[in-house]
Parts: C-alpha cells; sequence; structure tokens
C-alpha cells in the first residue's frame, strides 16, 4: 500500500529538475516523482544513479549485484525493475534466480556478490583478509569501489521505496 504520494506541487528545485527529466527521458516513474517532495534526495539520486552507470564492472554482473542487494532489502518495485534490466543485459531466468541468492555460477563473480551483502548488511565486519579473497579472485580496488556504489545506490532505492510503500503493478 502506497504511504508517500507524490506531492501535488513538487518545491522548485524538484520542479525543475523532475522537468529536465522528463525532457531527456519521458515521465518520471513513481519513485522519481514521490521522491520530489525532497529537492535534495531527488538531486542526490539522480545525480549517484547517473555517476554509477559508469562502474567498470559488465552491465550484467551489475545487475546480478542489484538483484543480489534488492532481494536482501526485499523491496519488490527494485527486485521486478532490477530483473527486467538483467533480462535486457541478457542474463537467463536461472542466472537471475541465483542472483537473488547472492550466487552465480562464476565464482569470481560470486565473490563479489558476497561482498555487496557484506558491504549492505555488516560493512563494519570487513577485514583485510576478506578484501584479500575478493582480490584473489581477479578483482581490483575499483571494482570493490564499484560495489560499494552500487550497494548504496540499491539501498537508497530500495529503502525509499520500502518506507514510501511503492509496489510493482499488478500484472
Amino acid at each position: 500500500m502506497v504511504r508517500i504520494q507524490p506531492p501535488a506541487e513538487p518545491p522548485a528545485h524538484s520542479r525543475d529538475l523532475l522537468a529536465e527529466l522528463t525532457a531527456r527521458r519521458g515521465a518520471p516513474g513513481p519513485m522519481v516523482a514521490t521522491m520530489a517532495h525532497s529537492p535534495a534526495l531527488l538531486q542526490g539520486y539522480l545525480e549517484l544513479s547517473r555517476a554509477i552507470k559508469r562502474v567498470k564492472l559488465p552491465r550484467a554482473l551489475s545487475e546480478k549485484i542489484s538483484l543480489t542487494v534488492q532481494e536482501w532489502l526485499g523491496c519488490a518495485l527494485c527486485l521486478a525493475a532490477h530483473a527486467d534490466a538483467a533480462r535486457a543485459a541478457g542474463l537467463s531466468e536461472s542466472d537471475i534466480a541465483l542472483a537473488r541468492e547472492g550466487v552465480s555460477t562464476d565464482d569470481r563473480e560470486t565473490a563479489l556478490l558476497d561482498l555487496a551483502v557484506r558491504v549492505l548488511a555488516e560493512p563494519a565486519s570487513i577485514t583485510d583478509d576478506d578484501l584479500a579473497r575478493v582480490r584473489a579472485h581477479g578483482w581490483g580496488d575499483r571494482a570493490i569501489a564499484d560495489v560499494v556504489g552500487l550497494v548504496s545506490l540499491n539501498h537508497l532505492t530500495g529503502a525509499f521505496n520500502l518506507v514510501a510503500g511503492l509496489e510493482p503493478d499488478s500484472p
């Protein structure tokens, strides 16, 4: 059940951001429209989202990370969006199901999915040995940093949608 509706009259800065977004990509979805209550949140989300699109990780792996995080958070709206994006990136239904469990058929990818969950759930517990294990799978510091960015963006969107009560449209 929706608990926060999009504002009838967004603050001026939010109106400007929404107008710019609409001109580039069409009408905003329910999450973005609802975020318009807070110009700071909306601007921060849009800027972080644009920046995270430039991660060095392959798109399919980025979607696996998003699916892993959103499954952990429990955001149905985000899970649906990332499952669609994963399919568009060439992932199979089996790949999507595995990612939702935090694993992959590729041990290298599983190392990053595990790191993503740890970054989300218990970042203070990550040790030098944990990062050494990720590096032993061939990932460098850029990939580790990209995972933190992806987790941060997914945490923001998932938490917002859950608090606002936003859910996918019924089929």
